[in-house]
């Protein structure tokens, strides 16, 4: 679907000047931004809903694992003796 931007002048410079040492269009590069922007932007909306669903999760509950906790937890990764994820309490 074709779709038109203006985009001031140093950033139209800077846009041909980055597309020329890529050598990709100025087009393919306006693509990959915008992607990887609303790729990252639809990841935070993710972990915010994760986050609230955690919260409230805590709040009707009372269970949680401390930070603490899930440090110690972290530093067993990739090592033999690995440990299991921390169980919630109160």
């Amino acid at each position: 679907m074709p779709t038109s931007i203006k985009l001031d002048m140093d950033t139209k410079t800077r846009l041909q000047r980055l597309a020329t040492s890529r050598q990709r269009s100025t087009h393919w590069l306006m693509q990959e931004a915008i992607r990887q922007y609303l790729e990252r932007e639809e990841q935070l909306a993710q972990f915010r809903d994760e986050m609230q669903t955690a919260w409230d999760d805590y709040q009707d509950t009372g269970l949680h694992v401390t930070g603490k906790e899930v440090f110690a937890w972290m530093e067993t990764w990739f090592t033999d003796s690995e440990a299991q994820t921390p169980k919630c309490h109160h």
